[in-house]
């Protein structure tokens, strides 16, 4: 409504605190007497511990106590769990090791804790922890998925025999046996996703109280979900009961997925704080982040896609090795399985789908989920297919793609997903417009006139958002339902409240979620309030990832609204004696439509807290909550197309040229929605061009550091063209579908495709690094 309400590029409310740093994250919690915990990590893969000697730590300046695994063991302090149980073909549960918070007997990757030293200052306890001697018998350890599962491989768990995890499938096995049987081409790759580091701006950090005389503890942790903390930190690791835990996620500087989670840290910090009868804080360095954020990706596929004699798609084979680390995380289960397999048919129509995923063990750092957790993989690898298949078959690229599209709504697909509306060529005709495919070939004529390769690469990706409805998720296998909480609290001078189960961690929350408040009432923003991220404040909540802030969190507060505005509508209609019906609300005022006669929001609000003058039986206040779960899943789509231009000299890439068009339903703030566009894409042709985590055999981490690892900076990164087409969700009031992780699942087979076409090859490993693409321009050329 007017200025501020939906569809407008309203600026984000909360950056002036961040730009004049005045935001206040954990690391700025300052408690009295608060002391600095620094972990000791295994220098080894694999060893087994044989004794720890703490004396020399212990007894050096400002050191309040050194805590070991077998301490925290005794206290009987649950094992870290995975919260999706998923089961393996014969019906089997995932064989899940035990992993404690500071190991106790077996370390099983570099940087797993296996001590705690607490200090009065940060130094003395990194002193002091160098001090702590670790006597370890040194194992024999597995890196690569393919080494992991070979006979007589070093064993990670007794629990999991052959370090698989699970063997689990899904789809039609006969159906997509006798698709392939019929097929006229078959089109078979062997696909890599590579391994990420998730890189958050905020690194984590977490500090906990127990207030000893109220037997109460306080966490202020970077999360994602604070209250999904508090119950995991409760119900499952013994920690403090539910009651007595205060869970408090303040600013958080990004996530990613990696902050969805609970990490051996926090634990430990929790219950250390009563042990030495102190606060304490942890904030982890940027190597420590390296070794101890859940990673991300880690695929390697054997696909194979059947098509007719027309170029039209048969069926879909897929068989997947997942790289899960050293231990199960709490969403990691579920990410090469309900979250990727299930986004297998992508755009297309494909009538038989079958696809087989292992999961498997190695002494790596622990992989969950990270930006789009599943869906990058997925559309990687159909997008992968689809290229090198219209190649082969000699089809126009966008061509096969149209011919392949899906195009009559609702559609199910062979693999769970029913997707509710969508036009996959709305957004192909946009992105191929905004590129200029047309005058490709002139521009690919010019470049090599100049000595340079061009190529162009398309990624039409769609993904599953809101990761809900709960009854769906809790029939295969999620621990926890997926809908959201809201409360809105109207203030007796008509300022308004809305407490949130959501979390912002850079979404823009504070603007978005205001904005729709200013929509449906017609206040402004700046008489909205945010709160979110405190237990005590907000009664439950499950928090942000995949997606869902928009299309499940602001749908909680739309039906929370629903009843305020219902009860402020008939106290305006007592006031103005007239019929409830009647009553409309506009810039701010309820109105008797088609008269003069109206009243101030602010008013209506006033008489409900005064209660003088109320209908009959009306309670006073106007104060409602809602809970929202939604009928499905909601399902952005879109066209990324990439234009690169090759140094055949020096192997280095450059985007000239990439466009982003997708289709999120409503958008709220098309400003915001852009930036969180351009934030995924920056992390996808990161992925494609730049990152990669690389261990030796080891298990050593080679790509520890910003010296190591390779993020992407302003000059890797082109000007992006975004545009945007629109059909609504079905499945929640606003018909909104989220953005958040649209651009780091696109981009990424986009990049590719676009430098194989450029160099003329069916395939280049991501990261595509100036060394790669030169040694695959040499190879090429000796080949000729």
């Amino acid at each position: 409504m007017g200025t501020e309400g939906i569809g407008q590029r309203v600026l984000r409310k909360e950056d002036k605190r961040f730009i004049t740093g005045k935001g206040k994250y954990t690391d700025d919690i300052k408690l009295q007497g608060m002391t600095h915990a620094h972990f000791v990590r295994s220098p080894h893969a694999h060893a087994r511990v044989k004794s720890i000697d703490t004396s020399a730590a212990e007894a050096m300046p400002g050191v309040i106590g050194v805590l070991t695994g077998t301490q925290l063991v005794g206290d009987k302090i649950g094992n870290i769990i995975c919260g999706w149980m998923i089961h393996s073909k014969d019906g089997s549960p995932m064989r899940m090791g035990a992993w404690p918070a500071m190991a106790p007997e077996t370390v099983r990757w570099v940087g797993q804790a296996v001590a705690v030293v607490i200090a009065e200052t940060k130094n003395q306890a990194r002193d002091a922890a160098e001090a702590v001697v670790v006597d370890y018998e040194e194992l024999p350890a597995v890196v690569q998925v393919q080494d992991a599962i070979a006979p007589g491989a070093p064993q990670l768990h007794p629990e999991a025999p052959g370090n698989r995890v699970y063997d689990w499938s899904i789809g039609d096995k006969a159906a997509t046996d006798d698709a392939f049987a019929k097929a006229a081409k078959v089109v078979s790759m062997d696909i890599t996703n590579n391994r990420l580091v998730p890189n958050p701006m905020e690194p984590r950090s977490a500090v906990a109280n127990y207030d000893e005389a109220e037997d109460h503890f306080t966490l202020w942790t970077t999360s994602q979900n604070p209250h999904v903390a508090r119950l995991v930190l409760s119900a499952f690791y013994n920690v403090a009961p539910e009651n007595k835990l205060r869970v408090i996620a303040p600013d958080v500087g990004g996530g990613f997925g990696s902050k969805i989670y609970i990490y051996p840290e926090e634990i430990v910090a929790l219950w250390a704080s009563k042990k030495v009868g102190r606060p304490i804080k942890w904030t982890s360095d940027r190597t420590e982040a390296f070794l101890t954020d859940a990673h991300g990706r880690d695929h390697v596929t054997k696909a194979e896609m059947a098509f007719t004699a027309d170029h039209k798609i048969l069926g879909l084979r897929v068989h997947t090795y997942a790289n899960f680390g050293a231990y199960m995380s709490l969403f990691s289960s579920s990410v090469p399985t309900y979250l990727y397999a299930t986004l297998l048919s992508g755009q297309y129509v494909i009538p038989a789908i079958y696809a087989e995923v292992d999961g498997v063990y190695t002494n790596t750092v622990p992989v969950d989920a990270y930006r789009g957790a599943g869906r990058p993989e997925a559309t990687y690898l159909v997008e992968r297919m689809m290229e090198t298949a219209a190649r082969e078959l000699g089809e126009d690229p966008t061509a096969l793609r149209r011919k392949n599209f899906i195009t009559s709504f609702p559609y199910q697909t062979p693999v769970i997903m029913t997707y509710d509306a969508g036009d996959y060529n709305a957004c192909l005709d946009a992105a191929l417009k905004a590129i200029d495919y047309a005058g490709f070939p002139a521009r690919k004529a010019e470049a090599k006139a100049r000595g340079k390769l061009r190529g162009i690469g398309f990624s039409c990706y769609i993904e599953a958002c809101g990761i809900a409805p709960s009854k769906a998720v809790g029939s295969l296998g999620a621990g926890v339902g997926l809908w959201e909480s809201a409360e809105v609290r109207v203030n007796p001078v008509g300022t308004v409240e809305i407490l949130t189960g959501s979390h912002s961690h850079g979404q823009g929350h504070e603007t978005t979620f205001a904005q729709l408040v200013s929509e449906r009432l017609g206040i402004p923003v700046d008489q909205v309030s945010i709160v979110h991220g405190d237990t005590d404040k907000v009664q439950f909540g499950m928090g942000t990832y995949g997606s869902r802030s928009g299309a499940v969190g602001m749908s909680a507060i739309s039906k929370a609204l629903d009843k305020v505005e219902a009860k402020a509508k008939k106290i305006a209609a007592h006031l103005l004696e007239a019929a409830e019906g009647d009553i409309v609300i506009e810039n701010g005022e309820l109105k008797v439509a088609g008269t003069d006669k109206k009243i101030a929001f602010a008013m209506v609000a006033l008489n409900a807290y005064t209660g003088h003058n109320l209908p009959d039986g009306m309670e006073p206040g106007l104060k409602e909550g809602a809970f929202y779960d939604p009928t499905n899943f909601t399902f952005p789509s879109g066209t990324y197309v990439c234009e690169v231009e090759i140094d055949p000299d020096t192997g280095k890439t450059e985007v000239v040229n990439f466009v982003a068009a997708d289709d999120f339903g409503r958008m709220i703030n098309p400003m915001i929605v852009e930036g969180q566009v351009h934030g995924g894409l920056a992390q996808g042709i990161g992925q494609a061009l730049l990152e990669g985590t690389v261990y030796d055999e080891n298990g050593q981490l080679v790509t520890a550091s910003y010296m190591d690892y390779c993020m992407p900076r302003a000059d890797d990164l082109p000007s992006y063209k975004l545009e945007h087409t629109t059909t609504l969700c079905p499945g929640n009031p606003l018909g909104m579908k989220g953005c958040g992780e649209a651009g780091a699942i696109g981009s990424p087979p986009a990049v590719i495709n676009a430098i194989t076409d450029a160099l003329g090859i069916r395939d280049i490993a991501m990261p595509a690094t100036p060394e790669k693409v030169w040694a695959a321009i040499n190879m090429r050329q000796a080949a000729e």
